[in-house]
């Protein structure tokens, strides 16, 4: 699955659910796509784009005459289908910041969102929802130093938002493995690379946080030609876990099962060569005295 333009926010990730809905609606009826097409006027096309959440929204006249070709006759799962088609076409709180994001992030935004756990492999910077507003200052200015100041300040503003979901009533469960590389970068200079660190210890204090260290002293690791990479699961039963991987000018989102658990297969190795969580907060603290 490639990144698509979407600036629907969470409900990308809701119109993924109702595809996969449709999907097992479609061949429950033991209707084909072009059968499904022809009953309400679509090409096959149309229909299998609806089932991979590959449109931008899903219309609400189309949903209702499909539930009534699958023979879906209870008003209330009409209703409660319906009802999540609207909220799937609203767009996501971040859609004010699309003047400074790229078009494939609102896909990750929809991920992060909507995540029941996340894990992610960091082998250059600190976890984007882990950063303190001076060290993503300092990042974004030096990865985009001809940017107006303004539109910095924009993606930093972006960044602290995005970070405002480990502290909402069910947060997502968010484990790190970070590379010692990623802690002795000086990202801003030695003040904002102590905040940072500071920062580490205080959130790895949260119940639904962990950070583990990769020390140099273990040496090579299964992830280190890799890159970052990230891992996420969801509630609904209709969503497989995806794996997330960025580059300078794009994204790639996985969800086929095989290539998943390469990445699932790596992260539990990475945990399990990786210091023990417990000893991060007296790891962090050891790099922070040699600032």
């Amino acid at each position: 699955m490639t990144a698509e333009t979407d600036w629907g926010g969470v409900p990308s990730v809701l119109r993924m659910i109702l595809g996969r809905q449709l999907e097992e609606l479609r061949t429950r009826a033991g209707l084909s796509y072009a059968e499904a097409g022809a009953a309400i006027g679509v090409s096959h096309s149309t229909i299998r784009r609806m089932e991979a959440a590959k449109v931008a929204r899903l219309r609400l006249t189309d949903a209702e005459k499909l539930l009534q070709v699958y023979g879906v006759t209870d008003q209330r799962e009409i209703d409660t289908f319906l009802q999540s088609v609207r909220e799937a076409n609203k767009r996501g709180w971040w859609h004010t910041y699309r003047d400074v994001m790229p078009d494939w992030f609102a896909a990750y935004l929809s991920l992060e969102q909507a995540a029941l756990h996340i894990r992610a492999y960091e082998n250059q910077f600190v976890h984007e929802l882990l950063q303190t507003e001076d060290y993503a200052r300092a990042l974004l200015t030096s990865a985009g130093p001809h940017a107006p100041a303004e539109a910095t300040e924009r993606r930093v503003a972006l960044r602290m938002r995005r970070q405002e979901l480990l502290a909402r009533p069910a947060p997502p469960r968010l484990w790190v493995v970070m590379d010692e590389t990623v802690l002795r970068w000086p990202v801003g200079g030695p003040e904002v690379m102590r905040a940072q660190l500071d920062h580490l210890i205080e959130v790895n204090r949260l119940p639904q946080v962990t950070v583990q260290i990769m020390p140099f002293a273990n040496g090579p690791h299964p992830a280190l030609r890799a890159g970052a990479f990230h891992l996420f699961r969801f509630r609904a039963r209709e969503l497989p876990d995806i794996a997330y991987l960025n580059s300078l000018v794009g994204a790639v989102y996985l969800d086929k099962a095989e290539e998943v658990v390469v990445y699932r297969e790596a992260l539990d190795r990475l945990s399990a060569q990786a210091a023990p969580a417990r000893r991060t907060e007296a790891l962090l603290g050891t790099l922070r005295k040699e600032l």
